[in-house]
């Protein structure tokens, strides 16, 4: 039997399997898919990520490959409105690194594959999930089951294990839709971040490597079956700069949604990372979000079975040390969501006195000390 079982071998999954491992646990890493992802998907890491990928040892691989954004600039029609530096957001890494999804993925699968060889098994789409008062069991394809002390959920938004757990999820369907598309770097504006606040909604613009550009434009309705020459327009339109469609990467539209479990914590299953707290994208703090879950989670569990194989296991400590972490996590992802939400609102479609008043508001905000907060709440400090 497993110490842990980890359901999901995304970012989230396989940073907790890395932490896990590192501290001595005996895990099992279980994924349905077969392969890693191949696409750019979540590319910000914010200096809370970095600290503890550089525990792990894994950060300067990321850094020296991503782009380091130390600073953001809100422009409206066309003229820049302030700055937001991330200077003083962290004293080791003053910036929010960005690289594509599948090259995170890839470092983390690698690292996994060091720290617990042979952990991760891919293929594996999880059946049932049952939980004893002392272990849990997970059904697998051929009838296959994995037990372990304890079964984390790291398994996404629609997550087949909460489902089954019985915790409860509350979901609000919110109406912000948005089209993303990675292209060639036509810009000037080099590794910085832009922020456009246009009258007919935001754009949002950040560096990739290979002098590629991420591009996040909001729409009037879901454009499910966009062409990358529909974004290039819409990009055009709003903010002058002229976007080569062909160079397109990625290409994709979505919804923004706001799912939030009851609880993170159901006997001896955990739910982390999207399968707890879905927020919307806007603002790149998901990831992170399931990641600080990660870190806070793997010395609790570490805690708990180190008792037990010492004989000296309390199953009211046990509960004790899982609820809070459930709130704290728990609380962190409310804010996040309001965050998320806040970001937003900034950016709908408005016109006349209500765009003039948001302008003179953002200009006036960014020529205070409050820029401060505000690159400390963007790059996720004390989440």
């Amino acid at each position: 039997m497993y110490d842990v079982a980890v359901i999901g071998a995304g970012p989230v999954g396989m940073l907790l399997g890395c932490q896990l491992a590192s501290l001595g646990l005996d895990i099992t890493v279980l994924e349905a898919r077969t392969s890693r992802t191949v696409h750019s998907r979540a590319i910000g890491i914010h200096p809370p990520s970095l600290a503890a990928l550089s525990r792990l040892g894994i950060a300067g691989e990321l850094i020296r490959g991503g782009v380091r954004v130390r600073r953001g600039i809100l422009r409206s029609r066309g003229r820049d409105v302030g700055a937001v530096t991330f200077e003083k957001a962290s004293a080791v890494f003053p910036y929010v690194l960005t690289v594509p999804q599948y090259v995170t993925e890839d470092v983390l699968g690698r690292t996994l594959r060091t720290a617990a060889p042979g952990a991760l098994t891919r293929g594996f789409p999880v059946r049932t999930v049952a939980a004893a008062d002392d272990h849990v069991e997970i059904g697998g394809p051929g009838g296959v089951v994995v037990r372990a002390q304890f079964a984390v959920a790291a398994d996404g938004a629609k997550s087949t294990v909460r489902a089954a757990s019985g915790l409860g999820l509350r979901t609000v369907d919110l109406t912000d839709t948005y089209l993303m598309g990675d292209f060639a770097d036509t810009t000037r504006d080099g590794p910085r971040a832009v922020i456009h606040v246009e009258p007919d909604g935001v754009v949002e613009s950040f560096p990739l490597p290979g002098r590629q550009r991420r591009w996040v434009v909001r729409t009037p309705g879901l454009f499910d079956r966009a062409e990358p020459g529909e974004l290039s327009e819409l990009i055009r339109a709003r903010t002058g700069t002229s976007v080569d469609p062909a160079t397109v990467a990625v290409l994709s539209a979505f919804r923004a949604r706001s799912r939030l479990a009851t609880g993170m914590v159901f006997g001896r299953i955990i739910a982390i990372g999207d399968a707890a707290h879905e927020i919307s994208p806007i603002g790149g703090q998901g990831m992170n979000l399931g990641w600080l879950d990660a870190c806070d989670l793997a010395p609790v569990l570490a805690s708990i079975i180190r008792r037990g194989r010492a004989r000296d296991d309390d199953p009211d400590r046990t509960r004790r040390l899982l609820a809070r972490f459930s709130r704290r996590r728990m609380h962190s992802a409310r804010v996040a969501d309001r965050q998320a939400r806040l970001n937003m609102a900034l950016g709908r479609q408005l016109s006349g006195g209500q765009l003039a008043m948001r302008d003179f508001a953002l200009r006036a905000a960014l020529a205070t000390p409050v820029r401060t907060a505000m690159a400390r709440a963007f790059t996720m400090r004390g989440l």
